[in-house]
């Protein structure tokens, strides 16, 4: 399954990390937040985040807003801007202490969303020293997504550019709507002269953002390439399902 090589890297960087820190202490101060992301509408212009400190030790936090865009492989771009106001900046919060941020925007909303990531960013303490010896103090930073929606919202998308080149089925997954999805699942199927089915694959989606585009590159198993000759994709996203059937004329695999 195509999930088990996405699990075998994160193992192979949890194997590293720990081969890193062999020897030390691996400390974390831990905070939670009271939101996954933040909508500003053009009703609802601002929004409170909830900052809470879980851990036995004061924390210090810094917080910052970017311009978020992305690439067709999901990497993040971010840019400078003063779109969007936030207080405070700068703040600290006792053990169980929680704090709230405003959020808002600074700027009118477009046809199409406008998207922003704001980041809390756990600073060193001020108390001097660094630990115990041997212990390794990690700093957390979190980044929260905001989304300025438009006054006019539509959801749509579509997969297209499906090829099997070289072993690898390549496809794009393509947000045609005005405001971002959340691609939370998407299967592939691929069936046989027949129309038996000989592959089965589920991936973790991502954010796409509005007009924007998501490449994916997977690796067929040398045994099921050659039989494929019908290709689908569905991609699952909380308001609909959006599917994609290819009948491929040709198929290149890897000797």
């Amino acid at each position: 399954m195509f999930a088990c090589r996405a699990f075998a890297r994160y193992m192979a960087l949890v194997s590293m990390l720990a081969f890193l820190c062999q020897g030390a202490i691996v400390s974390a101060s831990t905070f939670t937040v009271s939101r996954v992301n933040v909508l500003l509408t053009p009703r609802q212009k601002s929004e409170l985040v909830t900052v809470r400190n879980a851990s036995d030790a004061t924390l210090r936090f810094q917080v910052n807003v970017f311009a978020w865009d992305q690439n067709a492989q999901g990497e993040m771009a971010l840019t400078a801007t003063r779109d969007i106001v936030f207080f405070p900046p700068l703040f600290s919060l006792k053990p169980g202490e929680e704090r709230n941020l405003r959020i808002g925007a600074a700027t009118s909303v477009g046809m199409a969303e406008k998207t922003y990531r704001l980041f809390i960013e756990e600073l060193p303490s001020q108390e001097g020293g660094s630990g115990p010896p041997g212990q390794v103090a990690i700093r957390t930073r979190l980044g929260i997504p905001i989304f300025l929606r438009p006054p006019k919202e539509r959801v749509a998308g579509q997969v297209d550019q499906v090829d099997i080149r070289d072993g690898h089925l390549t496809f794009a997954v393509r947000n045609t709507g005005n405001v971002h999805f959340l691609a939370q699942a998407i299967r592939v199927t691929g069936y046989g002269a027949t129309g038996d089915t000989v592959l089965e694959g589920k991936l973790e989606g991502w954010y796409v953002l509005a007009g924007g585009t998501r490449l994916h590159d997977l690796e067929l198993p040398a045994d099921k390439c050659p039989l494929l000759k019908t290709v689908a994709i569905e991609v699952q996203i909380p308001q609909a399902a959006f599917t994609e059937r290819v009948d491929l004329p040709t198929v290149s695999c890897r000797p």
